[in-house]
């Protein structure tokens, strides 16, 4: 454990907010509604773990365990499903509402709209949810995958030129960039469905709201879409919002820590095991809500999401486990480390976390390499 936790309080100035409104409650209802039309669909758990919360000297621990989403393993599908929808929704005329599954995937919808080829980038999960919803909607999809010394982030350049390239090509893609923006908005949209879930799993609780909410970014469309929801959601009172990102490619952290608002990128090979926020340039529409709401910025090291797979896998007795993947675990490991470790103790101060506090987490995925999973959790290695 020779690295060590990173972290910078929000200093930068704050936007106009105009993207907040992009996970309006009224939007994320269209998203949550349309991801119900599909025969697969079913809530994933939001699992609490008291005996957790009591050891680590918090009130409450929530978490979301997307390890069971669509029989995928992670929540990816949530937004690239919707944004084909979206998509598709826009060059018919309709509205969203009007296009549920049984409709996507009716003849009559083949005719009028024909066949589309959405192409992406991915580290996996990604990839898996569009070309997964491509083949249920009937549309053709084209997934590349960094190998070698290519990183993501030129991974993506390729697959933005090849769907240029194409007839009827759509690049499907969870980060925006100046001059694409509107699919993003939607895959975030999407991604909402999962903290709507989530709002409504914890009233079931008895929890009208948490304290604290921990979310890992990559590009940070996922943290976009968690704080942006929860801030329309909870607007009178919003919880505090913690961003965990992976240290070999912590560019909003590194943002953050500059404090004048502007993008930081991150470039190189960005070795992690977190291989889902190995990713070095930040979502546009993201990083503008992000600069308003969260409070505090963690680059966490690989130690840190290894623990967090250990400690959910095998919590304390009376607690249920979760298999939670290496992106999915980091910001439980997080709080587990700035709840135990004395050396961080003015990290917890900054981020408010106390007896009181009530937490919630998202496991973003389950055990999808199953051999780093067994390689992390059963045999010790943090690699």
């Amino acid at each position: 454990m020779d690295q060590k936790i990173q972290w910078a309080v929000n200093h930068m100035p704050k936007t106009d907010d105009k993207n907040l409104p992009i996970m309006g409650l009224e939007e994320i209802g269209k998203a949550r509604t349309f991801h119900e039309s599909f025969p697969q669909y079913s809530k994933t758990p939001l699992t609490k773990l008291d005996h957790m919360a009591e050891y680590l000297g918090v009130k409450e621990i929530y978490l979301k365990d997307e390890s069971y989403r669509f029989g995928l393993n992670a929540f990816k599908v949530l937004g690239g499903s919707f944004a084909m929808a979206r998509y598709i929704a826009s060059e018919t005329g309709k509205d969203v509402s009007e296009l549920p599954y049984s409709v996507l995937t009716s003849d009559q919808l083949r005719k009028e709209f024909g066949q589309a080829t959405f192409f992406t980038a991915t580290d996996g999960n990604h990839g898996r949810g569009v070309a997964w919803a491509a083949n249920r909607l009937g549309q053709k999809a084209v997934v590349h995958m960094p190998k070698g010394s290519m990183n993501y982030d030129y991974c993506l350049r390729l697959a933005a030129k090849e769907a240029d390239e194409t007839e009827r090509g759509v690049i499907v893609q969870d980060t925006a960039w100046d001059g694409y923006e509107e699919i993003p908005a939607w895959i975030m949209q999407g991604y909402g469905t999962m903290a709507m879930e989530a709002g409504e799993q914890l009233k079931e609780y008895g929890c009208e709201r948490p304290t604290h909410i921990f979310v890992q970014a990559g590009v940070g469309s996922l943290a976009g879409a968690v704080v942006g929801y929860y801030s329309n959601l909870y607007a009178d009172n919003p919880p505090t919002f913690v961003v965990v990102e992976a240290e070999a490619a912590a560019c909003l952290y590194k943002g953050a820590a500059a404090g004048d608002g502007d993008i930081r990128i991150v470039d190189g090979d960005m070795e992690t095991i977190m291989a889902g926020l190995a990713c070095g340039e930040p979502n546009t529409i993201s990083w503008d809500i992000l600069k308003n709401h969260v409070k505090v910025f963690i680059a966490a090291p690989d130690w840190v999401a290894a623990n967090g797979m250990r400690m959910l896998g095998a919590p304390i007795k009376g607690d249920a486990p979760v298999t939670s993947g290496e992106s999915g675990a980091a910001p439980f490991g997080a709080l587990s480390a700035v709840m135990t470790m004395d050396e961080y103790k003015d990290l917890r101060n900054d981020i408010g976390l106390d007896a009181s506090s009530k937490v919630l987490l998202f496991s973003t995925e389950g055990d999808t390499d199953p051999d780093r999973y067994k390689n992390i959790v059963w045999k010790g290695l943090d690699k």
